[in-house]
């Protein structure tokens, strides 16, 4: 391995999705300013708008977008307009 090459702040970094309040813990080399603790241990903390714990993706509660529906509502809509 080389020296020199890899991050100095390489460490266990708590990682918080702030929509569900789960807190998941990692290595990571990311900047933060803000602390907390987990069973104790106080660790850096970056907080996250959307993880895998409530990506709708993830979770299975992916909502399906009826599209042909709103194209046909748009079309009707105009159709008025159309010479």
């Amino acid at each position: 391995m080389k020296k020199g090459i890899h991050p100095e702040n390489y460490r266990l970094v708590a990682f918080k999705d702030m929509s569900n309040e789960e807190v998941f813990i990692t290595r990571s080399a990311a900047d933060t300013k803000d602390t907390i603790e987990v069973d104790g241990v106080e660790y850096p903390l970056v907080k996250m708008e959307i993880s895998s714990s409530s990506h709708p993706f993830y979770t299975g509660k992916v909502k399906l977008v009826d599209t042909a529906g709103r194209i046909d509502k748009f079309k009707n809509k105009y159709a008025k307009f159309k010479k």
